[in-house]
């Protein structure tokens, strides 16, 4: 009998050759990733109707006021006033494209892959977070912008004008980057502790809107130090009075914080502080958890 014989065919297989990017442009590539996520760049026809459907509400109420402004001289709505208007559409925005970011990839099963050298496992929260933060940031900036170049070119003062209205724009959007990272960071940790994406906005809604009777029941007590504590008891109260302690006037006269934090400014500030710190440390903490398992 003859002995077996084998055969080693070439198929093609070569090592790779090219250059290793390393962390720093995987982290880049995970945050391009979740903010083309979050306005369903790259995704299919279906995804793209809810972030672009609120994109087109805040872009449409901004040409609005500022038509409105051109044509009759009055500033209906100052840029940071426009941010708490839309307060509203930014928590369904976040009901909806944090679990996109997050609990997918938990249901999918596909967090190994992700953590694989040399992307370690804070920097996948990160770079969600980075993303979700930046989206919600630009839903709420970029139609400020629409509405100060409204204002710039229509200005009768020149480029004093334009410097006044710039002047009022920087806070806005600033206050725009508080509602960004205070919303980003609550409600990305939320949709973090499920694969259920119904379950994860469901979740978040509830601690955005189910929050808001606390601060009525706590602002109806018979103590007064209550009543000016009474916003710490919801996230949206809480970015309000961290707003009027910090802009006063530029939230207009009015509103829900007006005469209602007293001299406890500094302490709205420190509670959003650690609020967004706290929500950041137990994110990074879920995913060592999950990437221990």
């Amino acid at each position: 009998m003859s002995e077996p014989t084998g055969v080693i065919h070439d198929i093609g297989y070569q090592r790779y050759t090219g250059p290793r990017l390393g962390r720093r442009h995987v982290f880049g590539a995970l945050y391009l990733h979740g903010l083309r996520t979050a306005f369903g760049l790259g995704r299919s026809a279906k995804a793209k109707i809810f972030p672009w459907l609120v994109v087109g509400i805040v872009v449409v109420v901004a040409a609005g006021l500022t038509a409105v402004r051109t044509q009759t001289g009055q500033v209906v709505m100052t840029y940071a006033q426009f941010a708490d208007a839309m307060s509203w559409l930014v928590i369904f925005f976040v009901a909806v494209v944090g679990p996109e970011l997050v609990s997918r990839d938990l249901h999918s099963g596909v967090l190994p892959l992700y953590f694989s050298r040399p992307l370690p496992r804070g920097d996948y929260a990160l770079a969600k977070l980075g993303a979700l933060g930046s989206a919600l940031w630009l839903l709420l900036g970029a139609p400020q912008v629409v509405m100060f170049l409204g204002a710039a070119f229509t200005t009768d003062d020149g480029m004093r004008g334009v410097w006044n209205e710039l002047g009022d724009l920087l806070p806005g959007l600033l206050y725009a980057a508080l509602w960004a990272v205070v919303f980003a960071s609550v409600g990305l940790l939320i949709a973090s502790l499920t694969g259920k994406r119904a379950f994860a906005a469901g979740g978040i809604v509830a601690v955005f809107l189910m929050t808001a009777p606390i601060v009525g029941i706590l602002s109806i007590m018979p103590s007064r130090t209550v009543n000016e504590l009474a916003m710490l008891g919801s996230p949206t109260a809480l970015i309000h009075a961290v707003g009027r302690y910090t802009l006063g006037d530029l939230l207009g006269p009015g509103g829900q914080a007006e005469n209602q934090i007293g001299d406890f400014g500094p302490v709205y500030v420190a509670v959003a502080v650690l609020l967004v710190a706290g929500c950041v440390a137990l994110l990074l903490l879920r995913y060592r958890k999950v990437a221990a398992r």
